[in-house]
């Protein structure tokens, strides 16, 4: 069905920012829907201003569109305003590129970053006229897929999703979509086992969990001997090159730059670090291809910002000598570098330097914790004095404003340790007064941890909520006054994206009837809606503390092992142990391999772009 443009003339003008609903940005791609076999929605579930950012679904959307046969077009998430004017219309949720409604698609592919975003995947369905539960559909309607760093743990979603993919997609999607186009006259079943014979693909109708009285899982079974158990994480090795003909948003958006993956993973081993474990091992492009990527994507898009991603940037082999071929480069075309992610040293401090061209409007620091005693338990060894001395410098070379994120509630943490959040803020405040004046600032994020599945804090629980609450009420007894912003974590959010992060199949029936109940956009403070979430977890005989705040078992089976990141649990329990005598481990691209597990699942694709040493070699 495609929707008539009278019909959406009628509703645009009624709505904010009706150029989120237009499609025919500048690189877009327009194919003949007749003329291909396989028509693909890649879906972002929020809105356009944030899913226009996405670095996934752009590479995605780059691959497929890159094969003559197979057609990629886009939807987000329409905001409130919208999603009511299309129920009213009768408009099913539609791409932008062809105005084709979501349930003409042969396959809808949602892109799933975090937790909160599960509710919408819903709302997407329900507009676009797709059934919800994956047993609901046949052949006959789209087939629904995921992928994402929120898959590492599949099975909340496991009711409304065909098949997920874990890990890398450039290389599963295209054999996702050749398998299907094979199988696409079978039935559903027999298209979902062909899936799940490919490396990577987790498919949840042949999988099947088994309870302990307490509601802890006994087993994970497999229903068919044709699938693994666990699903292996896709590993693309080297890096393909990047998309360069990126999309020109309508409007403005969160990060509205060209964006250029320079490395992907890290091994800095913080103990809390989800992306840090799952995305193993540290994979880099080569400098010349970086430059040769930002020349295409100048001259494709006239992007004025070109932002250099990685989990750590500065931990980039060749940073140095990247940026200053950037900076000699585009040294009179005014192009403005960014370096999202860098260290608290002075290496970090001469790299954002080299690229601000004096445009120095804030420098971001992630210590995490306050004392160096937490930081040994977390595995992110920086020296206070250390940072005081970064923060010195950042000040001394013309940055007025310093960004400092800290998290609360991690394992470990005594009232001290908050305290020193308070301590270490106003240390950095005066210096930035020292050198200038009333025109420092320093703005305080603090987050409450929420323990992740694939790491080493797996085991721990979630800190309730009433002692969260005494914490940041010390913080903002402490951090008052001109000069110094704090903000902190909603407890209702963090409360939903662990149980979310941390649940078994069993939370697929919770979301559905929070969404019914009115639940959606999650993300949002002011949109989310914390009574259809208490009285679905009620309904369902479950609570969000069961999942949430539960200290785990040694040897407690988790529900995300139906799926594999290549990290061992092993190495994670020995990690754990070492949290909790303080000890620290170095990064094993420094001194050697602490044999994580990486090397040895994944030794026949190692290649000269890794930062781990060779596997050795039989």
């Amino acid at each position: 069905m495609v929707i008539e443009q009278s019909r959406l003339e009628r509703v645009l003008p009624t709505v904010q920012k009706p150029g989120r609903y237009v499609g025919g940005e500048y690189n877009s791609v327009i194919k003949d829907w007749e003329a291909v076999s396989i028509r693909v929605c890649l879906a972002y579930p929020d809105i356009y201003d944030l899913g226009m950012s996405s670095m996934g679904l752009a590479i995605l959307y780059h691959t497929l569109n890159a094969l003559p046969d197979v057609l990629a077009e886009r939807a987000y998430l329409p905001w409130t305003d919208m999603i009511a004017a299309l129920r009213v219309a009768g408009i099913p949720l539609y791409s932008l590129e062809s105005q084709h409604a979501l349930s003409d698609f042969d396959i809808i592919g949602f892109s799933l970053p975090y937790e909160l975003l599960y509710t919408n995947v819903l709302e997407m369905l329900d507009l676009g006229g797709v059934p919800l539960r994956s047993i609901e559909r046949s052949a006959h309607h789209p087939l629904i897929i995921a992928g994402g760093q929120a898959t590492f743990n599949p099975e909340p979603m496991a009711e409304f999703i065909d098949a997920f993919v874990i890990g890398d997609g450039e290389e599963a999607i295209v054999e996702l979509v050749r398998t299907y186009q094979e199988m696409r006259h079978e039935a559903r079943e027999t298209q979902l086992l062909a899936l799940a014979r490919l490396p990577g693909l987790y498919v949840p109708r042949f999988y099947q969990a088994h309870y302990h009285p307490d509601g802890t899982i006994a087993a994970l079974e497999r229903l068919s001997p044709d699938v693994p158990l666990p699903v292996r994480k896709r590993i693309v090795s080297p890096l393909p090159p990047p998309p360069t003909r990126l999309l020109v948003p309508n409007v403005d958006v969160a990060h509205n730059r060209a964006t250029i993956e320079i490395q992907r993973g890290c091994t800095r081993g913080c103990r809390f670090c989800h992306a840090g474990m799952v995305v193993r091992p540290v994979r880099e492009r080569p400098v010349e291809e970086v430059l040769q990527a930002i020349e295409e994507i100048l001259h494709a898009t006239g992007f004025e910002e070109v932002g250099l991603l990685s989990l750590s940037s500065s931990d980039y082999s060749d940073i140095e000598r990247l940026v200053k071929a950037i900076s000699e480069r585009y040294r009179a075309s005014h192009l403005s570098i960014s370096l999202p992610a860098l260290r608290a040293d002075s290496f970090s401090v001469a790299l954002a330097e080299a690229v601000a061209k004096g445009r120095h409007t804030g420098f971001t620091f992630a210590p995490e914790a306050a004392t160096e005693r937490l930081r040994a338990v977390i595995n992110k060894p920086i020296g206070t004095e250390q940072m005081l001395d970064v923060a010195q410098e950042v000040f001394e070379r013309g940055w007025r404003t310093i960004k400092l994120y800290f998290m609360i509630g991690l394992p470990g943490e005594q009232p001290a340790d908050v305290q020193a959040i308070a301590d270490l803020t106003l240390a950095v405040y005066h210096l930035g007064r020292k050198v200038h004046g009333r025109h420092a600032q320093v703005n305080v994020s603090v987050n409450t941890f929420v323990p992740k599945p694939h790491t080493p804090f797996q085991w721990v629980g979630l800190e309730p909520a009433a002692s969260v609450r005494e914490k940041q009420a010390l913080l903002q007894r402490s951090l008052r006054g001109r000069g110094i912003k704090l903000d902190y974590s909603d407890n209702e959010a963090t409360l939903l994206e662990a149980a979310l992060s941390r649940g078994d199949r069993r939370i697929s029936s919770v979301i559905r009837r929070a969404w019914e109940l009115g639940a959606r956009f999650d993300a949002w403070d002011e949109l989310r809606q914390v009574s259809a979430w208490t009285r679905a977890f009620t309904e369902a005989g479950l609570t969000p503390e069961f999942y949430a705040h539960r200290q785990r078992a040694i040897d407690e089976v988790f529900p995300w092992e139906v799926v594999s990141a290549g990290v061992s649990k092993a190495f994670l329990l020995r990690e754990y142990q070492r949290s909790l005598q303080g000890e620290t481990l170095s990064d094993c691209r420094e001194l050697r391999c602490h044999h994580c597990g990486i090397l040895g699942s994944y030794s026949d694709l190692w290649s000269e772009s890794w930062r781990c040493p060779q596997p050795a070699r039989n």
